[in-house]
């Protein structure tokens, strides 16, 4: 039995393919179209189906649209619709102004965004836009489907399908789940129980109160873009000091049985006018960042303490896009009362795919056997080293093969070279985890400058370690597997001048850890430059440059390499060298002319 998943009701459309409980594969659409997360999570985009992405898992199958069993949508539009789920229509404004209202949980659904009949409606018909809105290039695998032929569509709760990704997958067959995102449906925070392949609700935090947009909320204050650089300010986080706590604690108001309000911030009033986006960050702003992240560490190690009290369970399982909060995960790990947490990699809406598939194939199916567990998210397309070669032969472009390619390029990166590196499945996430990566080695502390300018990144980001499984506990206090790079760990004090470019400000470092099971090219890379150096420590960065996804075929990373100041591509068996690779500050300042501008 086949089961496709789609996430398209917000922002990060993705699919996923599942058949009899095994995943087949998993992308995410930004990945095929260069638009990064996709599309912008607005009612007017909601139309848009991940075609490319439901394209390559049918391909990843060898089967076609009509050949799978169940369609599982991952967000459910009914329980909104209030009387004109009978009515049939909706009303949408020319212009909002004076259309918004608030929302009114008294009195059932009724719709704060005027736009909302909009949304749902093109979430309603997302059946007739899936067999007749695909683009003409793909419509080979779509061929045939009708709105009769098509499998049995269902519509999936989004925290419900949130939750799944995170339980199902897992290596748990009992835990806790919390799901926590900016919105679903009307939930923003939900509680599970979750046993064999059950899930049990057992509460949920509605609008407008939402830990994540009151998260966005602040990016959007401090110059980023909302729904998407939520990231940067947990980087900016450990530049600061917790001046504002006090604001954020009266904010937020915990209450019983996981519940908790959120006052209507006004941050202009309180801290004053909006950083520009591209102006200077100043120390205020480092300090608005590190208050808020403290605040919700805090708030969210309260709320999954009342969730451990509630289950008596050991493991909690995580998902919704504040999950990819590392440091949050790791004092939820270190001071939390769980023994075992698992986070969903593709914790954001992307997941929501993989989870409403799982959810619905093991419904169907009726069993609560367990066939899967994600050790790896290499769910996307891979190519052979046949493909890559006639691509490079048909492209003209200068290479050779590798005879040891871990020594080979162990070799190289010891000289201090930075490299692309284009491995096997591409990964399902927004993390680069081995498969489309950067690599460099850990030192000399500027290696982190040269990467952030080769990416045209702010100079505070940090860069990522990625280690040998048995050699973490070496480098990292309370170093656990961590395959998926969702916790930091503090740099054992001994090791910072051995890995100076992935210790940040703080002293801590989101780490990866990988295994040969996982990754063989990958494992034998590091163990070949431990042999080297000593040092069983790699950067690992994801492949691609400012405004750009992560790269996905041969031609992506092709075009990524030449158009940047990356030294060299190692792509399958194969690696291509530019002339003089070297760095300086002369070459930084000329490349500046020549990158794009985003303000």
């Amino acid at each position: 039995m086949y089961t496709l998943g789609i996430n398209a009701a917000f922002h990060d459309p993705a699919a996923a393919l599942v058949r009899d409980g095994i995943v087949l594969a998993a992308a995410e659409e930004e990945r095929f179209t260069h638009i990064k997360h996709g599309k912008r999570p607005v009612p007017f985009s909601t139309w848009e189906l991940p075609y490319n992405a439901i394209d390559f898992c049918l391909k990843k199958a060898g089967i076609q649209l009509t050949d799978v069993d169940h369609i599982a949508y991952s967000f459910d539009p009914l329980p909104l619709l209030g009387d004109h789920r009978e009515r049939l229509t909706v009303e949408i404004p020319l212009r909002p102004e004076g259309t918004r209202r608030p929302i009114d949980p008294q009195n059932g659904p009724n719709w704060q965004n005027p736009y909302e009949g909009l949304f749902l409606a093109s979430i309603l018909n997302a059946p007739g836009h899936l067999v007749d809105g695909v683009p003409l290039h793909l419509a080979k695998r779509f061929g045939g489907a009708t709105l009769d032929t098509l499998g049995q569509w269902q519509f999936v709760n989004h925290h419900l399908a949130h939750a799944a990704s995170a339980f199902l997958p897992s290596p748990h067959t009992k835990a806790a789940v919390i799901v926590i995102d900016g919105r679903g449906e009307r939930a923003t925070t939900s509680y599970w129980l979750g046993e064999e392949n059950q899930l049990t609700l057992l509460g949920e935090v509605h609008l407008p109160h939402s830990l994540g947009l009151l998260y966005e909320d602040m990016t959007d204050y401090l110059g980023f873009l909302r729904s998407s650089d939520e990231y940067k300010v947990m980087a900016l986080a450990s530049f600061g000091k917790p001046a504002y706590t006090d604001y954020f604690r009266r904010l937020i108001h915990l209450g019983d049985n996981g519940q908790y309000t959120i006052d209507q911030p006004d941050f202009v009033s309180q801290f004053g006018p909006a950083r520009p986006k591209g102006s200077e960050l100043r120390q205020i702003h480092f300090d608005i960042a590190h208050s808020l992240q403290l605040v919700l560490e805090e708030t969210v190690l309260t709320l999954i303490s009342w969730l451990h009290e509630r289950t008596g369970a050991d493991a909690l399982c995580m998902a919704g896009g504040v999950a990819l909060n590392c440091v949050m995960n790791a004092r939820l790990r270190d001071q939390g009362p769980f023994q075992n947490i698992w986070v969903q990699p593709a914790a954001g809406d992307a997941g929501t795919a993989l989870g409403a598939a799982m959810y619905t194939d093991a419904q169907q199916r009726q069993t609560n056997q367990r066939a899967y567990e994600m050790e790896h998210v290499y769910l996307g397309p891979s190519y052979s080293d046949e493909q890559i070669e006639r691509f490079l032969q048909w492209s003209k472009l200068p290479y050779r093969r590798l005879t040891n390619l871990a020594d080979e390029v162990a070799e190289y990166l010891e000289q201090g070279h930075i490299i692309g590196w284009f491995q096997q499945g591409m990964e399902f996430g927004p993390r680069a985890l081995g498969a489309r990566s950067i690599l460099a080695p850990p030192f000399p502390a500027s290696m982190q400058a040269r990467l952030n300018d080769l990416k045209d990144r702010e100079d505070f980001r940090p860069v990522a370690p990625v280690i040998l499984e048995e050699a973490a506990d070496q480098y990292f206090l309370n170093a656990q597997k961590s395959p998926f790079m969702l916790f930091v760990n503090d740099v054992r004090p001994e090791r910072r001048d051995d890995i100076p470019a992935v210790t940040h400000t703080d002293g801590t470092a989101r780490i990866q850890t990988v295994n040969a099971q996982q990754n063989p090219s990958y494992y034998a890379l590091l163990k070949a430059f431990e042999k080297r150096t000593g040092v069983p420590v790699l950067i690992n960065t994801s492949f691609n440059t400012q405004g750009e996804p992560v790269v996905c075929t041969p031609r992506d990373a092709v075009e990524s390499f030449w158009t940047s100041p990356l030294d060299a591509l190692v792509i399958g068996s194969f690696m291509l060298v530019k002339t003089g690779a070297s760095w300086s500050r002369e070459s930084e300042a000329i490349s500046k002319e020549f990158l794009p501008v985003y303000e």
